[in-house]
């Protein structure tokens, strides 16, 4: 991929994470507040256009041309080879209750989630940055890293708990250690780098924009994931479709939690 890509979509992230951090010290109060509706329906929050404003503008200055779609402005046709799937704020609740645990994230690609071949997720609280190139793997902080090659004897997930749940979360949530994190970019990041040995989205309820650099990440790593009946999912660049997740290091314990 041309490096001026990848340097534009780490230069988005970098731009949206100085700018909500910024923003946390004077504007917090206002993180939580609704201010209209997004592309896809849902309300979107102070904090979302926020995040979303700063990466549309640093994208509309730069020389190169790349479309976007983004969760509150939908999708935006520059003419260019290449579709940025962004997530400006991926963890909003989080972000409007201070928790520190949300990202932006940024897929590189052209129609697929198959053929994404660039990703860069930024946990902006703590400033960790994972990124991937296929062909090239997975790094965390400029350092290549895999997926461990067995999941830990203690096994931790997280799990969507809450309306998003259905059967296969909810036997799971009553076996091994529990977290529910609330940022899907994040938790497959956190499989890929062994900090969680699973996530499961039961329902059919992730948009590509929330998993499409995530997914290429956890995948470079070495590790797996595939919809609630184990199929090797894909999903086209757009804001309708959705979809269930189980992420793991490997396809055992996907088989086991599935069947």
């Amino acid at each position: 991929m041309d490096e001026n890509i990848k340097m534009l979509a780490q230069k988005t992230a970098d731009g949206v994470a100085r700018k909500v951090k910024k923003s946390y010290v004077t504007d917090f109060y206002r993180f939580g507040n609704t201010v209209g509706l997004g592309a896809d329906g849902t309300a979107t929050k102070f904090v979302d256009k926020l995040a979303e404003d700063v990466a549309l503008n640093i994208i509309n200055k730069s020389k190169v041309k790349v479309n976007v779609l983004s969760e509150e402005a939908g999708f935006i046709d520059k003419g260019g080879k290449y579709t940025f799937v962004l997530d400006p704020l991926d963890g909003t609740r989080n972000a409007y209750r201070g928790i520190p645990f949300y990202s932006v994230s940024i897929g590189v690609g052209k129609k697929r989630i198959s053929d994404v071949e660039y990703g860069i997720v930024k946990n902006i609280p703590t400033g960790d940055v994972y990124t991937a190139e296929k062909g090239f793997g997975a790094f965390l902080n400029g350092k290549h890293f895999c997926v461990p090659e067995v999941p830990d004897k203690e096994l931790l997930s997280s799990l969507a708990l809450g309306k998003n749940s259905d059967k296969v979360t909810l036997k799971f949530a009553k076996r091994d250690k529990v977290r529910s994190l609330g940022s899907s970019s994040l938790e497959l990041c956190m499989v890929a780098i062994g900090g969680l040995d699973y996530f499961i989205v039961g329902k059919e309820y992730l948009r590509v924009i929330d998993i499409a650099a995530s997914t290429l990440i956890l995948r470079q790593a070495g590790g797996f994931v595939t919809n609630i009946s184990g199929e090797d999912f894909d999903m086209p660049f757009n804001l309708e479709e959705r979809t269930s997740v189980v992420a793991a290091c490997n396809m055992d314990l996907i088989k086991k939690i599935i069947f």
